[in-house]
């Protein structure tokens, strides 16, 4: 008889639960959150296990990897996917967690998720962590300008090495503005500093890169779009067409339909919130700034934004350059403007 196990991961002990064929619990416990603790667990059983499921979490990548590597049949579960499959218990709690996740992968009613290799997570938390300094420098000046404001001191248009000076200029004569100037414009000098060394990081990882240095033959694609792309697809041939790539970052319109109820909304947007960012991003740039090489790709996305407007356009042509990238990792073939149009 098969049999199947879920575990729902928590930060120091996770739930675990095995049934069988018929659904009935043959063992149930709480194990370390360690990958060897969870092995030996599994091999203490003394018998073999036709699918173990774990939901996509922080540690679910890093206990996904040891597992499998240990030679478990381990699925990764999609986040939205379980939540929506729970939402009809009544009682929420680890132990009915690990109960319903052992039941999804009985019934095989589950959605397996790409793991990413170790270095896409690298590439990833590089990402992560550049993008959190420069939120927390532009809050930074945010705030000093806040502040002045309420007592009618205002900073107006500045570049980056002007801000400082700007900012000193304006709290002279005023001792405890100066105190608070000061301390926050020390804040910011660091901050600059760490978001410099960041892109410096960037822009070498790109360079070195042979997946980064492809995509940015794309006009518009520079090398956070490139490595963010990269980074988020990881494996090129996890996908069947390119045209499904679209649909993986959330690019593609959510359906409904029942009975005569037939409607066609906005785009779904599930997925990496980020991968979708950098793409639109990339699209506004093709659109508005004069760029040589995509002069029929921005012709099409012109006349959509003629009869449905420029965001729509935008959105349109960031799926189209998720799908012209994954092709452009699957075939290791630099941007063609002539096979795009096509």
């Amino acid at each position: 008889m098969d049999h199947y196990a879920g575990i729902d991961v928590s930060l120091e002990c996770s739930s675990v639960c095995v049934v069988d064929a018929n659904g009935k619990i043959l063992r149930e416990a709480r194990v370390a959150s360690e990958p060897e603790a969870l092995i030996a667990w599994f091999a203490s059983l003394g018998f073999g296990l036709e699918r173990i499921g774990l939901e996509a979490g922080p540690l679910s990548q890093w206990l996904f990897a040891a597992m499998r590597e240990a030679g478990l049949a381990v699925e990764l579960l999609e986040t939205r996917h379980v939540r929506k499959a729970f939402e009809a218990m009544p009682v929420k709690s680890d132990r009915n967690d690990a109960r319903g996740i052992a039941q999804l992968m009985r019934l095989g009613w589950f959605r397996p998720v790409h793991c990413k290799s170790i270095s896409a997570q690298e590439t990833r938390t590089l990402l992560t962590a550049r993008k959190l300094v420069q939120s927390k420098l532009h809050d930074v000046e945010n705030s000093l300008r806040g502040i002045l404001r309420g007592f009618g001191l205002k900073v107006g248009k500045t570049t980056e090495r002007e801000f400082a000076g700007r900012i000193e200029e304006l709290v002279v004569g005023h001792p405890h503005l100066q105190v608070i100037a000061n301390a926050l414009l020390a804040v910011r000098a660091v901050l600059r500093k760490e978001f410099a060394a960041f892109e410096k990081q960037v822009r070498k990882m790109a360079r070195s890169d042979t997946r980064a240095r492809l995509l940015m033959s794309t006009p518009a694609v520079g090398p956070i779009v490139a490595l963010t792309y990269a980074s988020a697809i990881d494996d090129p041939t996890r996908f069947k067409s390119s045209k499904q790539a679209g649909a993986h970052f959330g690019l593609t319109p959510k359906k409904h339909q029942s009975g005569e109820t037939d409607y066609t909304g906005r785009i779904s947007k599930i997925g990496d919130s980020s991968v979708r960012t950098a793409l639109y991003e990339a699209a506004h740039i093709m659109l508005t700034k004069p760029l040589k090489g995509c002069s029929q790709l921005k012709s099409w996305a012109m006349r959509i934004a003629r009869r449905a407007g420029m965001s729509k356009a935008k959105v349109a042509l960031a799926r189209r350059l998720a799908v012209i990238m994954h092709r452009m990792l699957a075939d290791g073939t630099p941007f063609n403007a002539a096979a795009t149009a096509a």
